[in-house]
């Protein structure tokens, strides 16, 4: 099995938008269950607004913190989830499941799996 990361993106928004977002929480309740009980969630979890996000850059040595997200863009990160499947296709239809696929983005990316370090123990 390999585990994928959803990352999902919408338009900001106002209040009213986020309002509206919040009357979808039935849809997204059905979808995250459904995820739980096919054994293929990990983990997911939303994010606080952009404004709340610190870019970090190391540049000569020097730390350089900035405000909001790396890119300006439209559609912002809200939310992740990190699925186990056995294969792309499997988490490509998890992606087609959530509610945002239809007003937003919703990326799909490989994790790596890193191989336990061995040999440690002296």
């Amino acid at each position: 099995m390999s585990r994928y990361m959803l990352l999902l993106y919408g338009p900001d928004g106002d209040e009213a938008e986020r309002a509206w977002r919040w009357a979808d929480l039935p849809a997204w309740n059905e979808v995250t269950d459904s995820l739980r009980e096919a054994a293929m969630l990990v983990s997911n979890a939303a994010l606080h607004p952009v404004e709340t996000a610190t870019s970090v850059r190391v540049r000569g040595g020097d730390v350089e913190l900035s405000d909001g997200p790396f890119a300006t863009t439209r559609e912002v990160l809200a939310r992740y989830y990190v699925v186990e499947c056995p294969d792309l296709d499997e988490a490509l239809a998890a992606a087609a499941w959530l509610p945002i696929a239809a007003h937003g983005t919703v990326e799909v990316r490989p994790i790596v799996e890193v191989p336990p370090v061995t040999g440690l123990d002296a």
